[in-house]
C-alpha cells in the first residue's frame, strides 16, 4: 500500500511553515474558515499529480502566502531574499530508488516527491529590474514550476509515483471539475492497452458516422461538407461521463451529485487509487445522505482519505484520534489522536454533540441544560454590560454526563472552559471530587456550593424569589413556583428571559464562572 507520511509546506497558501505526519488510513482535516484545510488538499493534489499546468491554472499569486509576499514588497525587495514556494510529500518505502535521495528540506534520506517555486536564475537580471521599479510589482511570471523525486530527478503528469483523485464538493455545479473527476476515474480504472484500444476504436467509430451517416447530407452540399471533431479537445475523454440508471450524473441534484461521486470513488479497489482527498463531502447532502456516505467512508479500505469538513457529523462519526485541528488564528496543527479511546467513541456515537463548535472556540461556558442555555446570555449581558457575540466566548449545552469528555479535550486543546453545573444535592462529590484528575489553568468547575441549591432552577427561584413568584405563582394549586420551575424547566426559562431578562438577579456561582472564563 503506498502512503503519504507527511507533508511539508513553505510559503503556500494559508502557511508560512507547515508540517505533519498523517495516518495510513483516515485523516480529517477540520478548521474553520481560512484555516488551512484547502491549501492541504490543494498542496497534495498538485505534486501528486506533476501538473505544472495545475500550478499555472492555479495561478502563483494564489498560491503564494500572500502576508510572505506582502512582508517582501514592503522591505528592500534584494533579488537574493525573494521568497521560495514549496510542497513535499515524505513517502512510505515504495521500493522505487528514483523517489529514495536527500533532495528534501531536511537533507535526510528519504521517500518522497516535491514542488518547488523559486525566481529563475537565469532571468536574475530581468527580475532585479522589475524590483527596482516603484510599484508594487512581485515577479510572479519569472518563477520556475519544478516538480522534483528525493533522488533529485524531474518528473511530469505523465509519470504519477500514486495514483489519486480530488473530489471538491465545493465546486459540484463546476462542468470542468465535474469532466475533471470522470477523467481522472476512467484513467485509473484501465489499462494502457485499453486505453489505446478505447480511444482507436471511438475514432474508428465517429470516422464511419462521417463516411456513413453523413453521407448524404454532404452529397447535397456544395464547397463544404460536415463532419465529427476530431482533435484532442474532442475525444473519448471529452465525452465520457457516469450513469446512475439511465441519468447522467450532469442531471442529478447537487447532493445526489455529491454522493454517486464519492461512493463510486471510494468503491474503486486497491490497485486503482492510492489517495482520495474529500474536499466537503457533506456540501448538498441531507442527513441520511449524510450517514450512508459516512458507512461508505468507514467500509472503505486500503485507500489513505484526506476529508476537510465543516460537519459535525462527519468529524465524530468517524474518529476524532484521527483529527487534525486547524484554527484561522494559528499556524500550528493540533492533533487529537491523543484523545481517550473512550471519549473518542463517545462523540463517536452521541448525536448533536457540538463537538466542532467546541473545538474551534477558544473560551466556552459549557452548560448542563436547555435553561441554562437560554438565559445564559441575558445572565452574561447582566454581569458585564455586553453582549456575549461581542466576546471571544461561546456558551454549549451538554448533558451533565457529558462534561468529562468535552473537559479531555479542553486538556489536550487548552481551550478554556467553564463547568457551570448543578450539584444534585452533593457539592464536594459532583463538583470536586469528580473532576480531580482535571487541575489544569484552562478548566474551572462553577456551582452552588449550598447543597440545599441542588439545580440551576432552584438556584435562579432563590435569586428572584419575587420574579419567580409574580410570574408563576397565580393559577398554582397544588405544585409550589419552585417545583413548578423544576417540572416546566424550558417553558419557564423563556419566560423569565421573554419577560424579565433585564431585571433578573445572576446567582453568584454563575457569575463567578462569567467572570472567570472573561479574565
Amino acid at each position: 500500500m503506498k502512503i503519504i507520511e507527511k507533508i511539508k509546506i513553505k510559503n503556500f497558501g494559508r502557511f508560512k511553515e507547515f508540517s505533519i505526519g498523517f495516518d495510513k488510513g483516515l485523516n480529517l482535516l477540520i478548521g474553520d474558515n481560512e484555516a488551512g484545510k484547502s491549501t492541504i488538499l490543494t498542496a497534495i493534489d498538485i505534486v501528486l499529480s506533476g501538473s505544472r499546468n495545475k500550478v499555472e491554472t492555479y495561478g502563483l499569486d494564489h498560491l503564494f502566502n500572500s502576508e510572505v509576499i506582502q512582508d517582501f514588497l514592503s522591505s528592500d525587495k534584494k533579488y537574493e531574499n525573494l521568497p521560495i514556494l514549496y510542497a513535499e510529500l515524505y513517502l512510505n518505502d515504495q521500493s522505487n530508488k528514483d523517489l529514495d535521495g536527500k533532495w528534501n528540506s531536511d537533507g535526510v534520506p528519504a521517500h518522497g516527491i516535491q514542488l518547488i517555486c523559486e525566481p529563475r536564475e537565469d532571468l536574475s537580471k530581468e527580475i532585479s529590474e522589475i524590483l527596482l521599479q516603484e510599484d508594487d510589482n512581485f515577479p510572479f511570471e519569472y518563477y520556475s514550476i519544478i516538480f522534483k523525486t528525493f533522488s533529485g530527478e524531474s518528473y511530469t503528469g505523465y509519470r504519477r509515483f500514486m495514483q489519486h483523485l480530488l473530489l471538491d464538493n465545493t465546486q459540484i455545479n463546476n462542468e470542468y471539475a465535474t469532466k475533471s473527476y470522470i477523467k481522472t476515474l476512467y484513467h485509473n480504472s484501465i489499462t494502457d492497452p485499453e486505453k489505446n484500444k478505447h480511444h482507436n476504436e471511438y475514432r474508428k467509430h465517429k470516422e464511419n458516422f462521417r463516411t456513413s451517416v453523413l453521407k448524404d447530407l454532404n452529397e447535397r452540399i456544395e464547397d463544404y461538407s460536415f463532419a465529427i471533431r476530431t482533435n484532442s479537445k474532442a475525444n473519448l475523454e471529452t465525452d465520457l461521463t457516469i450513469k446512475e440508471g439511465n441519468i447522467e450524473i450532469q442531471n442529478k441534484g447537487k447532493g445526489r451529485q455529491c454522493f454517486i461521486k464519492t461512493d463510486f470513488a471510494l468503491k474503486k479497489n486497491e490497485k486503482e487509487l492510492d489517495v482520495i482527498l474529500l474536499e466537503e463531502p457533506e456540501n448538498h447532502l441531507s442527513h441520511i445522505n449524510m450517514k450512508k456516505l459516512i458507512r461508505r467512508i468507514n467500509e472503505s479500505e486500503n485507500k489513505q482519505l484526506f476529508i476537510a469538513t465543516h460537519s459535525n457529523l462527519i468529524s465524530t462519526r468517524l474518529d476524532l484520534r484521527k483529527a487534525i485541528m486547524l484554527n484561522s488564528n494559528s499556524q500550528r496543527p493540533t492533533l487529537l489522536e491523543e484523545l481517550p479511546a473512550d471519549t473518542s467513541k463517545f462523540f463517536m456515537k452521541a448525536p448533536d454533540n457540538n463537538i466542532l463548535e467546541y473545538i474551534l472556540s477558544s473560551k466556552v461556558l459549557l452548560v448542563e441544560g436547555d435553561a441554562e442555555f437560554i438565559l445564559m446570555e441575558a445572565f452574561y449581558r447582566q454581569i458585564t454590560g455586553q453582549k456575549i457575540e461581542d466576546s471571544d466566548i461561546h456558551i454549549i449545552s451538554v448533558g451533565g454526563t457529558s462534561f468529562k469528555r468535552y473537559l479531555d479535550i479542553a486538556k489536550l486543546l487548552q481551550i478554556k472552559t467553564a463547568v457551570i453545573r448543578d450539584n444534585d444535592g452533593d457539592y464536594q462529590v459532583n463538583c470536586i471530587d469528580r473532576y480531580e484528575e482535571y487541575t489544569e489553568e484552562n478548566i474551572s468547575v462553577f456551582s452552588s456550593e449550598d447543597n440545599e441549591i441542588k439545580t440551576f432552577e432552584i438556584s435562579v427561584y432563590k435569586s428572584n424569589k419575587d420574579i419567580c413568584d409574580g410570574l408563576f405563582l397565580e393559577g398554582r394549586k397544588t405544585l409550589s413556583v419552585q417545583d413548578y420551575m423544576l417540572k416546566n424547566k424550558a417553558d419557564v426559562a423563556f419566560e423569565l428571559l421573554d419577560k424579565k431578562a433585564t431585571e433578573l438577579t445572576v446567582p453568584d456561582y454563575i457569575k463567578n464562572a462569567i467572570e472567570w472564563i472573561r479574565a
